[in-house]
């Protein structure tokens, strides 16, 4: 028996403090992991509030996008009513002076050709009277050549 108590002094010297280091050390596993725990319960807390301010967030800047997009909308819908109104004034005031210019233009095609048909008629009324003027020139000739013809008989006639 002897050997066996020596054989279980010498465990209990050997291997109990071995057993109660890995207990400590176990102890303070289970401390650390108890903390660690802890720390992950923290971070899940915190991380379940910054998902949720996430969340509130994301609501309100979707009501703030929505809100703006029909704001947008509404206010483009009114600047293009108001371009349309301002193209259409411009195209009918401009199409009363394209018709008012065309009116000029057809009254001053009107004048240059009643000016076209005067200056035709004093051009043929200058042709006309170049023709009697040359006309005149021919009968001036021929009284001269009569006149002489007439002298030359009454030379004749006296001799």
């Amino acid at each position: 028996m002897e050997i066996k108590e020596a054989i279980r002094t010498a465990i209990k010297e050997l291997i109990v403090p071995e057993i109660n280091k890995v207990k400590e050390e176990n102890l303070e596993i289970k401390t650390i992991l108890t903390l660690t725990n802890k720390r992950l319960d923290d971070i899940n807390g915190h991380l379940v509030d910054q998902s949720r301010r996430i969340d509130s967030a994301r609501d309100e800047l979707t009501t703030r996008i929505d809100s703006l997009r029909e704001e947008l909308t509404t206010r483009i819908d009114l600047v293009r009513d108001e371009l349309t109104t301002r193209i259409d004034s411009v195209r009918d005031e401009l199409t009363t002076r394209l018709d008012e210019t065309n009116k000029r233009i057809d009254e001053t095609n009107r004048r240059i050709e009643t000016m076209g048909n005067k200056f035709d008629d004093r051009l043929n009324r200058l042709y006309e009277v170049i023709v009697r003027r040359d006309e005149h020139t021919h009968v001036i000739e021929r009284v001269m050549l009569l006149e002489r013809d007439v002298a030359e008989l009454k030379r004749q006639v006296a001799a």
